[in-house]
């Protein structure tokens, strides 16, 4: 064999190398023709390549072939993603293509998540698919609303600092600084005041000590004072007191029924009515020996005629008690 035919044979060798190295890297693997091609549509593939790979549940069972953008006139500007299948996993059409990141610093990958309801899928459908939130879109869907109210607090901060500059003009900043020195005077006053009041306290700690000896003291006595009065016998003489309270409610109650004299004399309107005129009739008598004495001095003497009044007085009154 001639050096020019193994010079030329070392070239195809290489050419195929390159053509099939080259088609692997895209996905095409030339040496596996019974592999299942399936499209996909996207409106943005984030950061998926040629080459990718293509997994179900973790395995993978294939790669990206092709990206490019779609030819659709209703779907002009998306990007239409073929990729090809080597493992013969059957699932149906209504699978999910979803792209998603293994890592937050590596490219994308496509995985199957399977479905097993419907048609089976076959070489050369489009399957629906959707795109999974990386960690950087997470939190940048995360930062967005911060960012918008972070723009809002400095608007509203700067607002607020250009009022400041309208409203502390030249007088007003000479006022501010006046107030300023003000408060430093005052804060020096306050600290003289407190330095004599710190004054006051040492010269006098014996008796503010004297003092709070005497406020315990008295605190004691409060304390041995109400210890006193709850182990006294409180309840007994409660209890007596209710009973003296019920004797006073019965009493008040046979009165107000007319039981016993004190009852007949308050409820008895005879009664009343007999001591009336026996008042009246002694009140007449006593009227008449002043009017008239000799009418009584001439029958008794003076001591006699004051016991019968009385006996006769004392007679009318038993009189109206019986009745």
């Amino acid at each position: 064999m001639s050096r020019e035919l193994k010079t030329g044979i070392v070239a195809v060798v290489i050419i195929g190398l390159l053509i099939w190295g080259y088609n692997f890297l895209k996905g095409q693997d030339l040496f596996k023709g019974d592999s299942r091609h399936f499209f996909v549509e996207y409106n943005s593939i984030q950061g998926l390549n040629e080459a990718s790979l293509v997994t179900i549940n973790g395995l993978q069972v294939g790669r990206v072939s092709k990206i490019k953008f779609n030819d659709k006139p209703d779907k002009r500007g998306g990007l239409l993603v073929r990729f090809t299948l080597e493992n013969d996993f059957v699932f149906s059409k209504q699978s999910i293509v979803r792209i998603y990141s293994p890592s937050p610093l590596g490219g994308s990958n496509l995985a199957i998540l399977p479905n097993y309801e419907g048609d089976n899928a076959v070489s050369g459908d489009t399957l629906k698919g959707e795109i999974e939130s990386s960690l950087f879109t997470s939190i940048g869907e995360r930062l967005d609303p911060i960012q918008q109210k972070l723009d809002e607090v400095l608007e509203g901060a700067d607002s607020l600092l250009v009022g400041l500059n309208q409203v502390l003009d030249k007088k007003s900043r000479k006022s501010l600084n006046r107030s300023i020195l003000g408060l430093e005077y005052t804060v020096s006053d306050v600290r003289k005041t407190l330095k004599g009041v710190n004054t006051i306290l040492e010269d006098n700690q014996d008796n503010l000590a004297a003092t709070l000896t005497n406020a315990k003291t008295i605190t004691d006595n409060f304390s041995q004072v109400s210890k006193d009065l709850a182990q006294a016998n409180l309840s007994e003489t409660i209890k007596e007191f209710e009973t003296t309270l019920a004797n006073v409610n019965s009493l008040l109650s046979n009165i107000e029924n007319g039981n016993g004299t004190l009852g007949k004399l308050m409820t008895d309107d005879k009664m009343y009515n007999n001591l009336t005129n026996a008042s009246k009739e002694m009140e007449e008598l006593l009227r008449e020996m002043k009017l008239n004495p000799k009418r009584f001095v001439h029958f008794l003497s003076l001591e006699k005629r004051q016991n019968l009044l009385t006996k006769k007085t004392i007679k009318k009154i038993l009189v109206i008690n019986r009745t």
